[in-house]
């Protein structure tokens, strides 16, 4: 199957976890896929090469998501190299594992989880939208901590993956004239290199899922590979659950 053949993907924070799973199953089905990545250059450039040995196309960038000028320079070079976006997937995000209590949170940390969970994607999408063809794909990555909040010291978390619920709902209506499709994506547990599937609340998150165990960054990708496709085109506007029935 190479049903995304000639078309160009974007995947912010692409380097590692979720997002690099997305860039492989997007590279297997044919799309030049560029990633973002902040500071891993290793594991970017790593994947890049992988990609590649499997007959693929890639392209890593060095993005902070925390500045807009490095976001305009992504826009810039892939309107010069590519000309146009097909598929943009807003993967990059952050959360505070330092389990400060909820009084105690600081400014600074306050600020990062908003500009890099809501801000950051809100610009990708304005910048970029320019670049994407009539028809394209925009996923948003959200979380099912916005829907479920199953113990304390996520408010701060799960009240800016919510925030992606109202901006892809937003998108939607804003782009839909085009045939742009705007979608989200909620995974649960998935084992990762932030979340492993023997990390300290492992346990915890697997309880509350119905088969009680992990998704795999694959479940994500497979999902976000379905919003690619040209029969997934009357889908827009809405949140898909990954999370094994977290949210049930």
């Amino acid at each position: 199957m190479s049903h995304l053949r000639n078309k160009i993907a974007l995947i912010t924070g692409g380097s590692r976890g979720i997002g690099a799973g997305i860039a492989r199953k997007l590279a297997a089905e044919g799309a030049t896929v560029i990633i973002t990545f902040k500071s891993n250059e290793t594991a970017a450039s790593n994947l890049i090469k992988e990609l590649e040995s499997k007959g693929g196309k890639g392209l890593a960038l060095k993005v902070d998501a925390l500045k807009i000028e490095d976001i305009q320079y992504a826009a810039g070079h892939i309107f010069k190299s590519y000309g146009r976006l097909d598929i943009l997937i807003n993967n990059a995000g952050y959360m505070d594992t330092s389990g400060t209590r909820f009084e105690d949170i600081p400014l600074q940390t306050i600020d990062e989880t908003f500009n890099v969970n809501v801000r950051a994607t809100f610009l990708f999408a304005q910048l970029f939208s320019p670049l994407l063809t009539d028809g394209g794909r925009i996923i948003n990555i959200g979380s099912c901590l916005a829907d479920r909040v199953p113990g304390p010291g996520l408010a701060l978390y799960s009240m800016s993956k919510s925030a992606i619920t109202g901006l892809t709902k937003g998108l939607a209506r804003d782009l839909g004239r085009r045939g742009i499709t705007v979608n989200q994506i909620s995974p649960g547990p998935i084992d990762t290199e932030m979340n492993p599937a023997n990390g300290p609340s492992a346990d915890f998150q697997r309880s509350l899922t119905v088969k009680g165990q992990y998704g795999e960054t694959e479940d994500i990708a497979n999902a976000a590979n379905f919003l690619c496709l040209e029969s997934s085109s009357f889908i827009t506007g809405a949140n898909l659950p990954v999370d094994g029935g977290t949210n049930i």
